[in-house]
């Protein structure tokens, strides 16, 4: 081979090498996002969220009563914890509308559970699609009105490939053929499930079936700057799970919590505890398999960590773990969710970040899922300045080189038509209804929520102002019940 070849070929060499360089060094400018999101999840069945609190708070359940979350708390250990974070209204359908848009939910025509979004909403997804990246959604959506389970909604709202996203439904089993997905779970002509987990293994219990899809389309995007959101419907009810996970907890004693019943100052009105006899069955059998629907879930968080390490995606993937609401479990005589308290409201939002997001940070600030959108754009480096959002962008919050963060900001939450407002810093919460006087909480001398500090004079000044900034957002945000003048000044 002659001289003139070999250069001629060593030129066309170093030309794709400098190409390849190029093209890596471009998509590390735009990382990767995947958000694993949970349904109904209650803050203490995390370990990272239990080392922020005392150990009476931490074991509610009883001293030794927990769930083990390595793979969970791995994310906090490598990246950062928000120990409050809210929904913006602690319902499924209005905070996932606030957490794709920025926007309070009345704004998005999803306040309410099963309202479907307007047509014209913008989402992360869309701005992400605009800027060249593969868009994709996992599991339950819950924003297209009352279709159940309804995969694969016309309307995707940016996710290109919404395949596997179903509208509706906390189905435990699920398969796929050459005509798409579809819930193995027994299905009544009124359209009720028979949920029967004892058909179901790693490959169709609902949390694996999802998972594996959603390492199916990473792999297939990973040479692609890509948005995948994962949207689990567990931990939510009904309190089932697949063998071995159904079996690892039966034999634990849980105890009541501490703030079931009432103290004398007794409960708000805006709070009617559920049927005793309800929260006792929740207490003797349906504990167990919640806990054992967390542990499925933290080991399949561990599973997709092991694959974005294996494929070396790990080191510029923004990871996101979070949740729609929480769930009571039992606090304040209630299951579920709906109401202002910090086990129905506040959610874990763990996020990391190699070389950008400090490991082992904690920021001590209240956000609302509000916050969501302007704050992963801001992170991820996408110019969001033409669009409008209700939240604020906390991408400098994550990227300073502070460990710990703690800031008094306060936010506002809302129960959209119905009996409640509330305004919450990283310390105190205020709550107004229509049917009931002000509660004041202070989450650090009472953090049980079982004392009204309104009417005491050391907290006059700070009642003042948390109602002064609650009336302020109220007006900013277009709060139902202040239009309708239902909460009076």
């Amino acid at each position: 081979m002659s001289i003139t070849k070999i250069l001629q070929l060593s030129g066309i060499i170093l030309l794709i090498i400098i190409q390849q360089v190029s093209a890596q060094e471009q998509k590390g400018d735009h990382p990767n996002l995947l958000i694993i999101h949970t349904d109904e999840h209650n803050l203490r069945t995390l370990g990272c969220y239990r080392a922020t609190m005392t150990d009476e708070q931490a074991h509610m359940w009883g001293k030794g009563v927990v769930v083990e979350t390595p793979n969970i708390d791995g994310l906090a250990e490598e990246g950062l914890l928000c120990t409050n974070w809210y929904a913006t209204s602690p319902v499924c359908t209005p905070s996932r509308a606030s957490m794709i848009s920025g926007l309070y939910p009345i704004a998005t025509g999803s306040h309410q559970n099963n309202l479907p979004l307007k047509d014209d909403l913008v989402s992360f997804a869309h701005i992400l699609k605009e800027n060249g990246y593969a868009t994709s959604y996992v599991g339950k959506w819950h924003l297209d009105g009352y279709a159940k389970p309804g995969f694969e909604p016309v309307r995707n709202f940016g996710f290109d490939d919404n395949r596997y996203m179903f509208n509706r439904g906390h189905w435990k089993v699920l398969g796929e053929d050459e005509t798409g997905p579809m819930v193995l779970d027994k299905i009544s002509p009124e359209g009720w499930a028979v949920f029967n987990t004892n058909i179901a293994n790693e490959k169709s219990f609902a949390t694996d079936f999802l998972v594996d899809r959603t390492i199916e389309i990473m792999d297939r995007d990973k040479d692609t700057p890509f948005c995948v959101m994962l949207s689990l419907p567990d931990p939510h009810g009904p309190d089932k799970v697949r063998i071995p996970y159904s079996e690892m907890f039966m034999d634990i004693s849980f105890k009541e919590p501490e703030n079931a019943h009432s103290s004398e100052h007794g409960h708000p009105k805006w709070n009617k505890p559920d049927e005793s006899k309800k929260v006792e069955n929740f207490h003797k059998t349906g504990i167990a398999q919640y806990f054992g629907m967390v542990k499925c879930i933290d080991d399949n968080v561990g599973r997709i960590m092991d694959y974005l390490k294996a494929e070396g995606l790990d080191k510029n993937t923004i990871v996101v773990f979070t949740s729609d609401h929480g769930d009571l479990m039992g606090e304040h005589g209630k299951l579920n969710k709906g109401l202002p308290y910090e086990m129905s409201a506040r959610v874990a939002f763990l996020l990391k970040y190699p070389g950008h997001v400090k490991a082992g940070k904690q920021i001590q600030k209240a956000y609302t899922m509000a916050d969501f959108t302007p704050t992963i754009l801001g992170l991820m480096g996408i110019n969001h300045t033409s669009y409008t959002f209700h939240g604020m962008d906390a991408s400098k919050d994550f990227t300073n080189s502070n460990s710990m963060i703690i800031d008094d900001r306060i936010v506002y939450l809302t129960n959209a038509f119905s009996r409640w407002v509330a305004a919450v810093n990283n310390r105190y919460k205020l709550v107004l209804s229509p049917v009931d006087k002000p509660w004041l909480f202070d989450l650090q001398e009472d953090p049980d929520e079982m004392i009204n500090f309104y009417n005491n004079p050391k907290y006059s000044e700070i009642a003042k102002k948390m109602e002064d900034e609650l009336y302020r957002q109220m007006e900013q945000y277009n709060e139902p019940l202040l239009k309708e003048g239902t909460i009076i000044q």
